[in-house]
């Protein structure tokens, strides 16, 4: 109604096809498509395939030193880096992100830490927002 596009709530991939077990470190980036369930450790980016609706579900057990895009995504683990959620974005009462969260839909736990800013994605797509430079904050603009 009035124009506005509907956006279905929720996670909409419930395929999890690939597991990076809590014993495993991972050093270098990672890219996924349909589903992914990190316990483990990944120091590089985690990125979901381009256009899918993909699924990255990180545990309490894991940690992610680097940006996260993808299209849902579940944290209960760390993360030290930017998020990207295309679609919707929940975080768990044990995640803990170091890092500015994007997202068109946000669910977020008592509990859950984030340090840094929660943007709403308005229009665009996420990978022209994440090349996009940050607006400058109102305390940083010169004077006249």
């Amino acid at each position: 109604m009035f124009g506005k596009k509907n956006i279905q709530a929720g996670i909409q991939q419930t395929k999890l096809a690939t597991l990076i077990a809590q014993d495993v470190r991972i050093t270098g980036d990672v890219e996924f498509a349909d589903g992914l369930r990190l316990d483990g450790q990944i120091r590089g980016n985690v990125t979901g395939k381009p256009g899918a609706k993909t699924l990255l579900v990180l545990s309490e057990s894991s940690a992610v030193e680097g940006n996260v895009h993808g299209y849902d995504i579940v944290a209960n683990g760390r993360i030290v880096g930017d998020v990207i959620a295309e679609h919707f974005v929940e975080l768990k009462a044990n995640a803990h992100v170091t890092g500015n969260i994007r997202y068109a839909q946000l669910q977020m736990e008592c509990g859950a830490v984030v340090e840094g800013r929660l943007t709403k994605l308005e229009g665009g797509t996420a990978p022209d927002l994440l090349l996009a430079a940050p607006e400058p904050a109102a305390d940083d603009a010169s004077p006249a």
